[in-house]
């Protein structure tokens, strides 16, 4: 370790008991309220998170609770904070504690990371936080945070640089506060030593201590490798409306989105007059087309850029045929088999709709 970060302890706690944002998962951090609120914070900002936690546990209060609920009602639960994979495995790993750990959670950052979607970062603030480990909990605010202070030039998408951070931190973290020590880290990151313009050096602790901002090179740290760029896909999406409800249709239980539901999509952007066109040759008349304009949502790897049309369809609406091929080749679009037809309110209530959506969704009326 080329820098003594024990040096910070004291500063950090102390600027924490007076700066700590009320949260309620800190205010009452028993371990599953601590593990629900860090996976729902993977990706997703404190302020929007506070909603969807209090909305989570007092729908489903405890882990037996999450391990019973249907995955439809989980999934509504988790609307609107993205990446599903991390509700599923909430739930994958409540099963698991319930039935090896008699329905409680091990107090033990080892076991912890055999529960599914549980990496370093979150092992350790469960340990830390709920049960008082000495385990530290490196994520990228930690990890610019310290890197600052150190004035280091390592790449912290690396895995051994966190690696190396983490073994440096388990060294020093105080045993009597390890939890506030890590959660002070982590705020400093979130609220002073920001990752997007120019941190907020006058308003931190440890400025004295910085060897960054000493150097006046705190805007050239944290280094990042570049990621590769997303894959752009192109779709258009069918907002098809037929006597006051829409068609939905749910996604396989694998791959991006699994499990959840969509409006009718396409591969490609189609203009409205190749859209009608294609409709015609697969059966379907008596409709209108609405261009309700372009939408793009951001994933991880990949962004969607979708181009969006309302199909109205009068009550007189015909199928030359029975079933078309293809999506819509796989699908036929007034099929009630593949698709179900709901109520704005319907939708509201009971089928989950991602995000990705919402450019359009917000376009149905009741």
């Amino acid at each position: 370790m080329n820098y003594d970060y024990s040096l910070t302890i004291d500063y950090l706690l102390d600027w924490y008991d007076l700066n700590a944002r009320i949260l309620a998962w800190r205010e009452d951090p028993n371990p599953y309220y601590v593990w629900v609120s860090e996976i729902m914070l993977q990706q997703t900002r404190v302020e929007a998170v506070k909603f969807y936690f209090e909305r989570f546990v007092n729908t489903l209060p405890n882990i037996e609770a999450l391990a019973m609920v249907e995955e439809e009602k989980l999934h509504k639960l988790w609307e609107g904070l993205g990446y599903y994979t991390r509700v599923r495995n909430l739930q994958k790993a409540a099963k698991i504690i319930m039935n090896e750990y008699n329905g409680v959670m091990p107090a033990n950052y080892e076991e912890l990371l055999k529960l599914p979607g549980i990496g370093s970062y979150t092992a350790g603030a469960i340990a830390s936080i709920a049960f008082h480990i000495t385990q530290p909990a490196v994520d990228g605010n930690v990890l610019r945070v310290m890197k600052r202070v150190a004035g280091s030039y390592d790449d912290i998408m690396k895995s051994s640089v966190k690696k190396e951070l983490e073994q440096d931190l388990r060294e020093i973290i105080p045993s009597d506060r390890p939890g506030d020590y890590n959660q002070a880290i982590m705020e400093l990151g979130a609220t002073v030593c920001i990752p997007n313009g120019k941190p907020l050096c006058e308003k931190c602790p440890i400025m004295h201590l910085c060897n960054a901002y000493q150097q006046g090179i705190e805007m050239d740290i944290p280094v990042k490798t570049a990621k590769k760029p997303r894959k752009i896909e192109d779709k258009t999406i069918l907002l098809m409306e037929r006597n006051g409800e829409y068609a939905i249709h749910k996604r396989e239980s694998k791959g991006l989105l699994a499990g959840l539901w969509e409006f009718p999509n396409i591969e490609g952007k189609l203009t409205a007059s190749a859209l009608e066109e294609m409709l015609n040759k697969q059966g379907l008349q008596n409709f209108t087309i609405e261009n309700l304009g372009e939408g793009k949502h951001i994933f991880s790897h990949i962004e969607w850029h979708m181009v969006g049309y309302l199909i109205r369809m009068n009550e007189a609406m015909t199928v030359k045929e029975p079933s078309f091929d293809g999506y819509l080749p796989e699908n036929n679009i007034a099929s009630k088999e593949k698709y179900i037809w709901a109520s704005v309110k319907k939708i509201d209530k009971e089928y989950t709709l991602p995000t990705a959506f919402k450019t359009y969704r917000q376009c149905m009326t009741n």
